[in-house]
């Protein structure tokens, strides 16, 4: 790998040329390139990271919950898996198989199209609501990651309907309909898992503030030296993420990395920083990544990240979950504020909720 103390090498100019192009790296993929820019390498660190084996019985160890049991055992296991693994799959969770195989397809059909229909789409700034690019962190990221994402804000007001590419304009919004329904159930079986009303989080707005990222990560020809996202924790409360059968998500247990492998039909779920924090540690938001994709077909993952739609209220830990045995972890901040640091740095580990963490002499 060239050191980037290369005197001829322009970084910043090489990236700005790169996102004018608006194609994208499945642009990349379609060019024929056998080897990828150079501001795709990411540093010996993470690449010497990503060779460690991982677990291999691990792959099994994130929990498949089944959402048709008896609602009490549903909410211990759903309990027990957020707050051990911050992941969890479930299924029997009444979405139709067409549906989900309709919503991937559309995505894919969108990222499959000829570049310069793609590069009408292609803008960073989320203004209309609908933003398309490779990585929203391009500018001040490390390194960049082989991925395409368009991003659809649904909630609290949803992005101008004719802004969303027509290829998957219906899909988007159907599924919408179905997360709606399913993030209050799930929340609200969470709630309980802490021991508060089902709607607790609800009356807090945290369902209404909903975007949906869908990522595509084509093919990669040389996938051991870049990431398709790199490793990092969800900001808001709650995602739930519909992927193809391309594997490639790993999750970050006991400082190793699990595959998530596709599960048929399944659904995945992971607690976000604010559910976290709002939580008062019990639940946990976990570092998750996803590798170079290496297969020819590529990998397709449809994420909806469920927020607070009130900016500017105060959030911190519950003040249920507050005690004397167990105080407040965290400061309280306004969500906007929370949000603004989250966008301001790189995709990174944990330090956003390392950040409003009350250091122990403090919380007494």
């Amino acid at each position: 790998m060239a050191a980037d103390g290369d005197v001829h090498y322009d970084r910043a100019k090489e990236v700005k040329r790169f996102d004018e192009l608006k194609i994208g790296v499945k642009g990349l993929v379609d060019s024929g390139i056998t080897t990828i820019p150079r501001f795709f390498l990411h540093p010996p660190e993470v690449i010497s990271d990503l060779k460690k084996p991982t677990d291999p019985t691990g792959s099994h160890s994130i929990p498949v919950i089944s959402l048709s049991g008896e609602r009490s055992s549903v909410v211990d296991q759903i309990r027990r898996a957020a707050a051990e693994f911050g992941f969890f799959q479930i299924i029997d969770h009444g979405i139709s198989a067409d549906i989900l195989d309709r919503a991937v397809a559309a995505i894919k059909t969108f990222n499959e199209q000829p570049i310069e229909v793609k590069a009408r789409h292609y803008r960073r700034d989320p203004e209309s609501g609908v933003a398309f690019s490779t990585n929203f962190d391009l500018y001040h990221s490390k390194a960049a990651s082989w991925r395409d994402t368009l991003q659809v804000r649904l909630g609290p007001t949803p992005a101008e309907f004719d802004k969303i590419p027509e290829e998957c304009r219906r899909e988007v919004m159907e599924w919408d309909r179905e997360m709606v329904k399913l993030g209050e159930t799930l929340m609200g079986m969470m709630c309980e898992g802490l021991g508060l009303d089902a709607g607790r989080l609800k009356e807090l707005t945290c369902l209404e503030g909903r975007v949906i990222a869908s990522h595509y990560y084509p093919y990669c020809p040389q996938p051991e030296l870049t990431m398709g996202l790199t490793s990092h924790t969800d900001p808001g409360m709650l995602t739930v993420v519909l992927q193809n059968q391309v594997s490639g998500l790993q999750v970050k247990q006991d400082g190793a990395w699990l595959d998530l492998k596709p599960e048929p039909g399944a659904l995945i779920i992971n607690v976000g920083d604010l559910f976290q924090i709002m939580s008062n540690d019990e639940y946990k938001s976990v570092e998750h990544r996803v590798v170079g994709n290496p297969y020819r077909e590529a990998r397709v993952s449809i994420a909806i990240f469920f927020n607070p739609s009130t900016r500017d209220s105060l959030f911190g830990p519950l003040p249920e979950l507050i005690s004397e045995e167990k105080p407040a972890e965290y400061k309280t901040f306004t969500y906007v504020e929370f949000m603004t640091r989250f966008f301001n740095k790189e995709l990174d580990g944990k330090s956003l909720i390392d950040f409003y963490k009350r250091s122990r002499s403090h919380s007494h």
